[in-house]
């Protein structure tokens, strides 16, 4: 991540505010537990409602987690008066999810005036162990908040 001040300090309230209007991240149970310049990690814990036919956590799930974790790093880059969106992403799976908890991982990998590069991970964990479940690469564009 290049190391870029974010032009909002108070960067990270606004981002945890958004978080917390996200419906979805209540509804899965995903928790934003942490926010610095560039970077932002979901913590989702293992729900059987979450599973797909095999007992894994759903791909859809996975994908939603590293959509806003990669969203938010890029948010945290933005000025104070913009909202961020999703432009285009793609996932690679690289193990079925299978763990007691799921950390996402977003980080910038190029900012820009409207849309920003970022790049994103997934981690399953049991016990202590990590096994990286997926790897993102997205770009998120930023919109001014209207009204």
């Amino acid at each position: 991540m290049p190391n870029i001040d974010a032009p909002d300090p108070g960067f990270e309230s606004r981002v945890r505010a958004s978080f917390n209007n996200q419906k979805v991240m209540q509804a899965i149970g995903a928790r934003l537990v942490a926010v610095g310049s560039g970077e932002a990690r979901i913590e989702l814990p293992f729900r059987p409602e979450l599973t797909q036919q095999h007992g894994y956590i759903h791909a859809g799930i996975i994908g939603t987690i590293v959509d806003s974790a990669c969203g938010y790093a890029a948010y945290t880059l933005m000025p104070a008066d913009s909202e961020v969106l999703t432009v285009e992403y793609k996932v690679n799976f690289l193990a079925p999810a299978r763990g007691e908890k799921f950390v996402a991982i977003g980080r910038v990998i190029k900012p820009g005036r409207t849309l920003t590069a970022c790049a994103g991970e997934v981690w399953a964990y049991v016990q202590s162990e990590a096994k990286q479940v997926a790897a993102m690469q997205s770009t998120m564009m930023m919109v001014f908040k209207s009204g």
